[in-house]
């Protein structure tokens, strides 16, 4: 794996500021997978569109009342030419993941369109018995593939579930497809969906139940997010989720599960919206710092403990 300069990297650190790709707890991979998208196209920009705006992210954290960056460092993985068949594309990035897990980093990966997170997710596959997904997202990708592409944006979280040791928890959801029910219905221990539509009734603490003491896998589709706030994405929908809605999630799972893992995709940037680009940078930001300022911290106290 081969990183980029820190000043050209993930929230642009200045080397005082920077740690050796080494040293680094996490590493950014960015993957700007654009080969089945069905409606808006922009993907294959996604990546670095987040990487350009994180620099403008404030790195102080008022939530944490310090720059959290510092206390897990951040390395940036330089993008692979990505192959043009998404079976391949995607045996790409296991590798990628595979070797930053076997580094022991946290990978975080930047995405391309959604169908990069059934290849990110077969090294965790491989390592947790019981791995659990939380997933935001504006489509259920429950279909059995799409215009002929096994393993289309469109049945992301379909591959996912192909492993069978996986439970997957979906919010913000207010679009699936006639054809997905069937799956939906008869795999109802594995899968539960919050839709948008009821979120005002959704009840942290029961979301919560469900990654107690797991290992957590967090894929951000941004079109979970209201169009209103992201309208930069391929497939937007009205009724999504708001910030604040989607950090309260995250918030509560850092604290009871532990997340080994994320990716934040689907972003197509637009002229004159760089606010969507800037939005995608902070909640990976914010992601990594959830995980590794609560999550990671839980673990060890627990493991300290036991």
């Amino acid at each position: 794996m081969q990183f980029m300069p820190a000043s050209k990297g993930f929230l642009g650190l200045s080397k005082k500021d920077a740690v050796a790709p080494k040293d680094a707890q996490a590493v950014i991979i960015p993957f700007g997978l654009e080969a089945s998208v069905s409606y808006g196209g922009g993907t294959a920009a996604g990546p670095q569109a987040m990487i350009d705006a994180s620099h403008q992210v404030e790195l102080f954290d008022d939530e944490f009342w310090c720059e959290p960056f510092r206390e897990y460092g951040v390395a940036t993985a330089k993008q692979v030419k990505i192959a043009k068949s998404v079976p391949k594309a995607l045996d790409q990035l296991e590798a990628q993941v595979e070797e930053a897990l076997k580094m022991g980093k946290f990978p975080m990966v930047f995405g391309g369109e959604h169908s990069i997170t059934a290849g990110a997710i077969r090294p965790y596959a491989r390592r947790y018995k019981d791995l659990t997904i939380l997933h935001f997202d504006a489509h259920a990708d429950l279909r059995d593939g799409y215009d002929g592409e096994h393993y289309s944006h469109a049945a992301a979280l379909r591959r996912v579930l192909d492993f069978k040791n996986i439970k997957l928890y979906s919010f913000g959801i207010r679009n699936i497809s006639q054809e997905e029910i069937p799956f939906l219905e008869a795999n109802a221990k594995r899968v539960k969906i919050y839709w948008a539509r009821e979120k005002a009734k959704w009840n942290l603490k029961e979301i919560a139940g469900h990654f107690r003491g797991k290992p957590v896998y967090l894929t951000f589709d941004i079109d979970g997010l209201d169009a209103s706030l992201m309208p930069a994405t391929g497939t937007p929908e009205p009724g999504g989720l708001f910030w604040d809605d989607a950090m309260a999630i995250i918030r509560e799972v850092s604290k009871v599960g532990h997340i080994v893992g994320a990716d934040v995709n689907e972003l197509a940037p637009k002229p004159n919206l760089h606010s969507c680009d800037f939005l995608a940078a902070k909640l990976a930001y914010k992601i990594m710092n959830f995980a590794f300022l609560v999550s990671h911290r839980n673990k060890i106290r627990a493991a300290k403990a036991a």
